[in-house]
């Protein structure tokens, strides 16, 4: 797809210093800029390339002044960054604005798709699902009986979506992720066999929520795992049975929640983190990559660190001691030995 530097000055509510009708078909950093490619400047670091790229076209805050001439068509906006990602969103929807049934799918009698639907090669729809309005369901997905996915949502290529699952609106669920696998229950008995405890719940996911590639939701044992709106999940992630994670809530990968865990709203998980079951956080908490959680965090805002993780300002203090205990060691050898010589 092409675009003038005029038709993106109009998308993002800009103004062109230059050639109003210089033509991109592609997006480049502004480092490696090359003809035909829009870039942006946004961080003051990257200044000197703004005078070297070759790039046709540079998104910059109306507030940059050059030093010298810039051979780049400029488009100035309140703020690059956004602007560029406002580009970015419209740019992916544009590309998957696929409509239309494989002959491949396999879709239930009852399932009457809209028209702004696309449902690709090998999917299979079970039957009792029902789709809004532009939802669009890549190949090789398995959407199980009695589902419903709402309006604007996307299931990339290769992901499960077991019965009775529920997902909002403008969602996003990247490839290999499963939603609605059975809880981990299991009843010890007596010869220390397992006896299987039915997960007879479901997962319902909110609206505007983004799950990345081979992340695992598991279905409730009675009830619903719930993934409130806004959510946003990176790769590799694990949300156990009955778990609740609040609005507008960030985690990082690798991060597992074990079962019955109700995380509170607007909290910010890193890499690798872990949480107990049956345990809350509360709202606007931060917790640092790797970070152990084996109780509640009742306090709002809290941020915290370390396994176990506590107040991350005592955990900085704590760390600084930790690095000195060889010399400190090293030192109470040399006072235990003195006092030896000195008996």
């Amino acid at each position: 797809m092409k675009f003038t530097a005029n038709d993106i000055a109009q998308l993002v509510g800009g103004k062109v210093e230059g050639d109003p009708e210089v033509v991109v078909s592609n997006i480049s950093k502004i480092e490696e800029g090359k003809p035909g490619t829009l870039s942006f400047l946004a961080n003051p670091k990257y200044i000197p390339y703004i005078y070297t790229t070759t790039a046709s076209v540079v998104l910059v805050n109306k507030d940059f002044n050059a030093d010298k001439p810039v051979s780049a068509t400029l488009i100035r906006t309140d703020d690059a960054y956004s602007a560029f990602a406002r580009l970015l969103q419209a740019y992916q929807k544009m590309k998957k604005d696929r409509t239309g049934i494989a002959k491949t799918a396999v879709i239930g009698e009852s399932l009457h798709p809209d028209q702004s639907c696309f449902i690709g090669d090998y999917v299979v729809i079970e039957e009792g699902v029902s789709l809004g309005k532009n939802v669009k369901i890549y190949p090789h997905s398995y959407i199980g009986a009695n589902s419903h996915i709402n309006d604007n949502t996307t299931i990339f290529a290769g992901v499960r979506i077991y019965p009775d699952t529920r997902i909002g609106k403008n969602c996003t669920v990247h490839s290999g992720t499963v939603i609605g696998s059975d809880g981990f229950g299991f009843a010890p008995q007596q010869d220390n066999n397992y006896e299987k405890v039915p997960q007879i719940g479901n997962v319902i996911i909110e609206d505007s929520v983004e799950i990345g590639s081979n992340c695992t939701i598991d279905r409730a044992t009675m009830g619903s795992t719930i993934i409130r709106k806004g959510v946003k999940l990176d790769n590799l992630i694990q949300v156990a049975h009955n778990v609740e994670i609040g609005e507008n809530t960030v985690i990082a990968a690798q991060t597992g929640i074990s079962g019955s865990t109700k995380v509170g709203k607007n909290n910010m998980f890193g890499g690798q983190v872990g949480l107990s079951g049956h345990i809350e956080t509360a709202d606007d908490v931060k917790i640092g990559a790797q970070s152990g959680i084996a109780s509640s965090i009742k306090e709002k805002g809290l941020t915290v660190l370390g396994s176990p993780a506590f107040d991350i300002s005592k955990y900085k203090r704590s760390i600084l001691l930790f690095k000195n205990l060889p010399k400190l060691t090293e030192r109470i050898g040399k006072i235990e030995q003195r006092l030896k010589e000195n008996k």
